[in-house]
């Protein structure tokens, strides 16, 4: 059918920023999450000046959206970069301005695509089955189109965005065509492979709410090229991704049509026309901030402090944050940590009430025992938070389930408090983070 640009779209008065970043911002939903860990957001809220640590802990409710984009990554309008999505992270955030219409000066001055929406548009309906299109914004320009496809079955929403990896090499996306762990993202189904010539592609069939409040699916494939480009593909069963009631039980296009659609050869022109990576600027406030331990360093620091006889079943972390899904055989349980060096000018507000304890050596102790907030059916968490002196800060949790809004496999976590204390007033968390 011919294109045709509709104003069908419950959020049609932000086609600037929202819509243009729409496609990846959804990238495996809000699943990433910040959740459980309201201590740990408390002392990100606060300082103000750690950019990152803002940036990756000032959301609750799983928004943490910009996850997706990478960690150490930079977004600078066509530019994705390549951490793992599977945990909380963080990217630069856009400069481009909430309401900058796509193909604006200030869209053009940020690095964003100028490839015309009509094109973009055109190799969508020339890739998916025949049906009713109404796109947004035909006339501008941008690296991204958002439609509503009608096959007579229902609405639904579809989006395609149009990305390069950090460095311009395919292995700096990784992250974007990985799986995401189950602890933090609600999905039914997730592949991940590499395709005949060095491709690689991820289909995921999830939700655009991970708490499952509305119905609204969102099934996503992303390819990642050989040479270092993203096409990222998202559909809903809602004629909105949100804010929209749902018109039909699936999105309307198989796992096998979102992988045609990615895959075309008829986004390489299109791809072509992205700036290259050594014309985009990269925000100086995303460095990764001092003294902060990698997610590999995380890793092997955890699991040389967990007790014996616990089987890890699930792990990943990124700079500062780390979780492990363990089993004793009597049910999984999440452990999750944070590390934050100069945290030391909010520790009146993250330990001024509540069961405290200072250790002779100046270090703070808080343990917390309640019901997890985001956890399923019967699901505690339990936390030790501790600061040296000189406000270095290590978080502990632990949840009696294998992942937030999963119902509770057991009565308590499979780590005692003691135990969670041991971890965290480790002094291997003290060394000097490998260079």
């Amino acid at each position: 059918m011919p294109l045709n640009e509709g104003s069908q779209h419950d959020d049609a008065p932000h086609e600037g920023f929202e819509k243009e970043l729409g496609a990846v911002l959804r990238s495996t939903g809000e699943g990433f999450s910040t959740e459980g860990r309201r201590e740990l957001v408390t002392g990100g809220l606060a300082r103000g000046r750690r950019r990152l640590v803002r940036r990756r802990l000032a959301v609750t409710g799983g928004a943490l959206a910009l996850a997706a984009v990478g960690i150490g990554g930079v977004y600078g309008g066509s530019l994705i970069g390549g951490g793992k999505s599977t945990a909380a992270g963080v990217a630069a955030a856009p400069t481009v301005r909430p309401g900058d219409k796509v193909g604006s000066p200030d869209a053009a001055n940020q690095g964003m695509g100028q490839i015309p929406v009509r094109d973009i548009a055109a190799v969508i309906e020339a890739n998916t089955p025949d049906g009713e299109w109404q796109f947004d914004n035909l006339g501008g320009k941008g690296q991204s189109a958002l439609g509503v496809y009608d096959d007579g079955a229902g609405k639904a929403s579809v989006s395609v965005g149009l990305y390069r990896s950090a460095g311009g090499e395919g292995e700096a996306g990784a992250g974007q065509v990985t799986c995401p762990s189950e602890v933090h993202v609600s999905f039914d189904s997730c592949t991940s492979k590499t395709l005949a010539g060095g491709d690689r592609l991820m289909v995921i069939q999830g939700y655009e709410y991970p708490d499952r409040r509305e119905d609204t699916k969102n099934w996503r494939a992303v390819l990642l090229t050989k040479d270092g480009f993203l096409v990222d593909a998202s559909e809903h069963n809602a004629a909105a991704q949100k804010g929209s009631a749902v018109t039909r039980e699936n999105p309307p296009f198989t796992p096998a049509q979102l992988k045609a659609l990615v895959t075309s050869d008829d986004w390489r022109p299109l791809l072509a026309q992205l700036p290259k990576p050594e014309k985009l600027k990269a925000d100086p406030g995303a460095a990764l901030p001092s003294g902060e331990p990698s997610g590999a360093e995380i890793q092997s620091t955890l699991r040389s402090l967990l007790p014996k006889g616990l089987r890890v079943t699930d792990k990943d972390g990124n700079y500062g944050y780390g979780f492990a899904v363990v089993d004793d055989g009597q049910g999984k349980s999440l452990v999750e940590i944070n590390v934050q060096p100069k945290m030391g000018d909010v520790a009146h507000q993250l330990y001024g009430s509540g069961n405290v304890t200072i250790l002779p050596d100046g270090r703070r102790v808080k343990v917390t025992q309640q019901a997890a907030e985001k956890g399923g059916s019967g699901t505690v968490m339990w936390t030790v938070d501790t600061m040296t002196a000189d406000g270095f800060r290590v978080v502990v949790s632990t949840l009696n389930a294998g992942g937030y809004r999963k119902a509770a496999t057991r009565a308590e976590p499979a780590l005692t408090v003691e135990q969670l204390k041991t971890i965290a007033l480790s002094p291997k968390w003290l060394k000097e983070p490998a260079k």
